[in-house]
């Protein structure tokens, strides 16, 4: 694993535990922290999340968040050691929402393929 790869992940465990443990803000919903994307340089970080529940409780999470950026910067420097703690922003990640979708509806396609299949000949009187 490349030292990229393992910032990024010590990074994600260190946010995951921040939000769960130490924010106390009633704007969360059930929150996890999907994926981790930095910069080659380690100095952005883009800090992916999913929420449990409808698109409001993305956007009350998301303003949680946004509004804990220097607190949770903060506690990531003092726990991972990087030369330079990280610009993080965070974005939403709605594939698991999407993967969900994309299941129905080929589960639907099944169903409409397993209905027995009706007749089309036309019957011709001699």
């Amino acid at each position: 694993m490349a030292r990229h790869e393992k910032v990024a992940s010590a990074i994600q465990k260190e946010v995951s535990v921040i939000i769960h443990d130490e924010l106390n803000d009633p704007r969360l919903g059930f929150v996890t922290v999907t994926r981790v994307e930095l910069t080659p340089d380690l100095r952005y970080a883009k800090i992916f999340f999913s929420v449990l529940g409808k698109d409001e409780d993305y956007a009350k999470t998301k303003k949680a968040l946004d509004s804990a950026l220097g607190f949770i910067r903060r506690l990531i420097a003092q726990r991972v050691q990087l030369r330079f703690a990280p610009e993080i922003m965070f974005r939403e990640d709605k594939t698991g929402e999407y993967s969900v979708r994309v299941q129905q509806v080929l589960d639907e396609i099944k169903e409409l393929n397993e209905q027995p299949k009706k007749s089309s000949r036309v019957h011709k009187k001699k």
